[in-house]
């Protein structure tokens, strides 16, 4: 079978083919207090349901078919069976034709990326076929919801290469349908059609600009030069780079913003402990990416953690990241964000993996109490003197024992005692099989 995937394909929402009859039913005028005249006329438009289009290319095989070429446009005259009688409006000829050889002019089936019967693994192994490239996509039936669909499509994702990412179309019940339930679509055409665009040339990315004064453009680009190096799913990621002035860095774009601002908006607040675990679980997968590799990031915070649509979370901001041996020493002066900093950094300017991990303890603060400033009430000085004295943030309100203690231990004193990100990873992933206490045994 032959397979045509959407790579080059500019997709919009339009009536295939219709035939429209227009009928004034009547006109009738009336005069208004205001003396204007109403003219009201009453239309009736007719879609033409005979009209159909060609799947695949026939050779006929007696003298009553009718030959036609895929893409091609046919009007049913008749229909009888598996073979209808049918007219060709490209050339005018009449015969037979196979109805399994041709679809109706207003359904999916016309669409070139839409395929019927498809499974997940064959779905895969057609997208990640040689000739197709990042961004070749296709919609198919679930094979697990009835009435919904599967939108597939090829990515790469850093050290695992080109794979294949799988989206649940879901169906409203008043019609349409959604990927995101914030953001609704009448047709599968038009979702198809504005998820599209973010692999055409109309994809929207974010632009880093250089703030004259604000570092040397030389450093800038390292940056941009880490970000190249470091791919992964978990990290945002790298499209582009100006070096000419005006300097620019272009990376993907995150629709809901930073997690800190994101945690503060209504929806932000909206989520619940389940959802804070997962999230949490993400960022500890890109940075235990970034321990694999022997990097550090030196700024792990809420503020550095972007946020898709799909709530999905990425690490940005590498502009304090560099590559390690074990641990890095600052230069004298070098500013830190004092709350979000493990106390050996702060006091000798040491800094390891270890020191991210520190980092990672308070962001789950953050994450837990939706955006408040570690240590509330305290001054960076106040927070400095309460840790050479061995202080540790008391648990948040309303955040789980269990929870809490992995802050704990990524409060460790010692830097060689604290987790690793791997196992830091492993843990919120299995956060709620851990403690299946907390859930309920009667509905």
């Amino acid at each position: 079978m032959s397979v045509t995937l959407c790579n080059d394909v500019i997709l919009h929402v339009s009536i295939l083919i219709f035939r429209c009859a227009l009928h004034i039913i009547g006109v009738r005028c009336e005069k208004m207090k205001n003396h204007v005249l109403i003219f009201r006329f009453c239309l009736v438009l007719f879609l033409d349901e005979d009209i159909v289009i060609a799947q695949h290319d026939f050779k006929p095989t007696n003298d009553s078919d009718l030959p036609f070429k895929k893409g091609e446009k046919l009007k049913i005259i008749q229909e009888n069976g598996d073979w209808w009688l049918a007219k060709s409006l490209l050339t005018g000829d009449e015969g037979y034709i196979p109805c399994t050889y041709v679809a109706r002019a207003h359904t999916l089936e016309v669409e070139k990326w839409f395929f019927k019967d498809l499974s997940r693994r064959e779905t895969e192994r057609l997208l990640l076929a040689p000739g197709n490239k990042i961004g070749a996509f296709l919609v198919r039936e679930s094979e697990t919801t009835p009435g919904a669909f599967s939108l597939s499509i090829r990515d790469t994702a850093g050290e695992q290469g080109d794979v294949v990412k799988h989206y649940k179309i879901r169906a409203l019940d008043k019609g349409g349908y959604y990927i995101s339930p914030s953001l609704t679509f009448p047709s599968l055409q038009e979702l198809v059609q504005y998820y599209s665009r973010y692999y055409k040339n109309n994809q929207k990315v974010a632009i880093k600009t250089l703030k004259e004064g604000s570092m040397e453009p030389e450093a800038f680009l390292q940056e941009a030069n880490l970000m190249k190096k470091l791919q992964h799913e978990r990290l945002v990621r790298l499209h582009a780079v100006v070096t000419k002035q005006p300097i620019l860095i272009v990376t993907e774009f995150m629709t809901n913003g930073s997690l800190l601002d994101f945690l503060k908006t209504d929806d932000g607040k909206k989520l619940k402990l389940p959802k804070l675990i997962d999230m949490s679980a993400q960022i500890s997968e890109g940075m235990a990416y970034i321990e694999r590799k022997n990097y550090i990031h030196r700024d792990l915070r809420a503020a550095n953690i972007l946020v898709s649509e799909t709530l999905h979370c990425k690490i940005a901001d590498f502009g304090l990241a560099r590559i390690i041996e074990s641990e890095y020493t600052a230069q004298e002066g070098a500013k830190f964000p004092i709350k979000w900093t493990a106390p050996e950094a702060i006091n000798f300017g040491t800094f390891s993996i270890k020191s991210d991990v520190w980092s990672f303890g308070v962001l789950l603060t953050e994450i837990v109490t939706y955006g408040r400033v570690p240590y509330p009430g305290m001054t960076n000085p106040e927070v400095i003197r309460n840790l050479d004295r061995m202080y540790r943030m008391p648990c948040p309100d309303d955040c789980p024992q269990e929870l809490y203690d992995i802050m704990l231990i990524c409060w460790r004193e010692k830097p060689e005692e604290r987790p690793t990100f791997e196992y830091l990873q492993d843990t919120l992933n299995d956060y709620y099989i851990a403690t299946e206490g907390q859930y309920e045994t009667h509905p």
